[in-house]
């Protein structure tokens, strides 16, 4: 439990201390015009206080990734509590915060803008496509995922039932002003979500639920030992630490924000949030069975087409909640990725509008760019969902990559202090190449696990060699101009 509270509270102190750092790295200029007021349109650009920000923020990027990813990651054992707060705070929390406020600078510009502007135009089409492929995979799988759950709280109500009725929200919330669905229903949404999030904390204490702590050593615990601690779990945990798709939502924010003040509370502060939401399910996971091995067993004797994750949050919730409390935390993990999918849609609809210079005020014009993502997001959908997880774990983490090195790019050319990104970047650019060459076929290329190190510490290599030549390059432009 000691191991559990400590993580809490750095989380906590992390939020005012390193995100308050980051404001002054940043330059927040509380007197600038904010997106929300230059370019208000009524239907993207719509000045919103705060909290309603925060919290739409919040929904957005807390999907399945904080309770299913956190439960898959700390199978590997108490390393997991470290990855969820180290990688909040000095990467998740960053790359969000930075995309944000880079956004609001831009006139709300979507992220393949941001990234394509700071990496290149040839950075800027690649993830334009890349983008926009992550933005229907999320939805996809944020379709999938919450039918079944739902499927198993109302059984007279089968998945593809489910599936059409989440599926024509989604159209909904793509196409209506942002302020008229999304901003309307979403608080409904958070009290769901806060009493899930708030419920299995009480709950931890309550039962004294044996948590593993980190003296019983950081060694990999899972039980299939070719999934090597590094870089698994550090893919498995994606949206509970660090994750690509944040940096899609966090522009969709920017055109609602009616401060630069605010940004800390928003961008950062909901990040920060997300880390606590995953930290509370890998403790819940980690604890309930006993011990981490006893996660394993109860895991190991699921059918194989069975939603592993989700079975263990049914169990865990109804156990310690009671059937209406397990109905009602149950119902907040299926809020989660609804609110994750319904964005990501709509995301797709604003990246491909800026790119092809689509005005979204007119009704017709939101529709030529909705219907083909539509399309292509039911198409998805006929995947088997553990396949579609696996791609979109990996496409997130590579994102976030991107993402990173462009705010390290931003704020080198500023002369800002840009290790804050550097690092982080560095590191993930270490995981996602190892994991691209180490993950079996067909997500990954198969290889040998210490050839897949060399490979990906390669590739790591050559990359801080591309940024050292480029930050020589920007240096002497500098001093010339003196």
């Amino acid at each position: 439990m000691l191991t559990f509270i400590g993580c809490l509270i750095f989380l906590i102190v992390g939020y005012f201390i390193y995100g308050s750092f980051m404001e002054r790295v940043f330059g927040v200029d509380a007197t600038r015009p904010t997106p929300a007021y230059t370019m208000q349109d009524g239907v993207d650009y719509v000045p919103m206080p705060w909290w309603r920000v925060f919290l739409i923020q919040f929904l957005n990027i807390a999907g399945l990734g904080p309770i299913f990813g956190a439960i898959m990651g700390v199978m590997y054992g108490p390393a997991a509590f470290l990855w969820i707060v180290f990688g909040t705070i000095f990467g998740g929390a960053v790359h969000d915060y930075f995309s944000g406020m880079m956004s609001v600078r831009d006139k709300g510009a979507s992220l393949p803008e941001l990234v394509g502007k700071e990496l290149g135009k040839y950075i800027k089409l690649f993830m334009r496509i890349f983008s926009l492929l992550l933005m229907v995979l999320v939805g996809a799988v944020f379709i999938s995922g919450p039918a079944g759950l739902l499927a198993g709280l109302v059984p007279s109500v089968n998945v593809l039932t489910w599936t059409i009725i989440i599926f024509s929200y989604y159209v909904l919330a793509t196409l209506l002003p942002i302020d008229k669905l999304i901003g309307k229903i979403y608080p409904l949404f958070g009290a769901a979500l806060l009493f899930m999030a708030v419920g299995i904390l009480v709950s931890l204490f309550f039962y004294n639920a044996p948590i593993p702590e980190i003296t019983e050593g950081i060694a990999n615990r899972h039980p299939n030992k070719s999934l090597h601690l590094f870089p698994m779990m550090f893919v498995s945990i994606a949206c509970g630490a660090i994750s690509g798709f944040h940096a899609t939502q966090s522009p969709m924010m920017a055109r609602c924000i009616r401060n630069e003040k605010y940004g800390r509370r928003c961008f950062y502060g909901a990040m920060v949030a997300e880390g606590v939401v995953a930290l509370v399910w890998a403790a819940a996971a980690s604890s309930f069975f006993g011990s981490v091995e006893g996660l394993h067993e109860y895991v190991a004797q699921l059918p194989a087409t069975a939603n592993k994750a989700a079975e263990v949050v049914n169990l865990i919730s109804t156990n310690w909640l009671g059937i209406i409390g397990g109905f009602l935390a149950i119902l907040g993990v299926v809020v989660a990725p609804i609110t994750s999918g319904d964005t990501a849609l709509r995301s797709a609809r604003l990246i491909a509008a800026d790119f092809l210079h689509f005005d979204q005020k007119p009704i017709v014009k939101r529709l030529a760019i909705s219907v083909p993502v539509f399309i292509i997001t039911f198409l998805i959908l006929q995947m088997n969902f553990d396949v579609l997880w696996r791609y979109f774990a990996w496409c997130n983490q590579t994102l976030a990559v991107f993402t990173l090195w462009a705010i390290t790019v931003y704020l080198c050319r500023r002369e800002r202090l840009y290790i804050v990104s550097f690092v982080p970047a560095v590191f993930m650019t270490f995981v996602t190449s190892t994991y691209l060459f180490a993950a079996q076929r067909p997500e990954g290329v198969g290889l040998p696990y210490h050839i897949s190190l060399m490979v990906g510490g390669t590739i790591t290599v050559a990359v801080i060699v591309i940024f050292i030549i480029w930050e020589k390059g920007i240096e002497r432009t500098n001093s010339n101009l003196l």
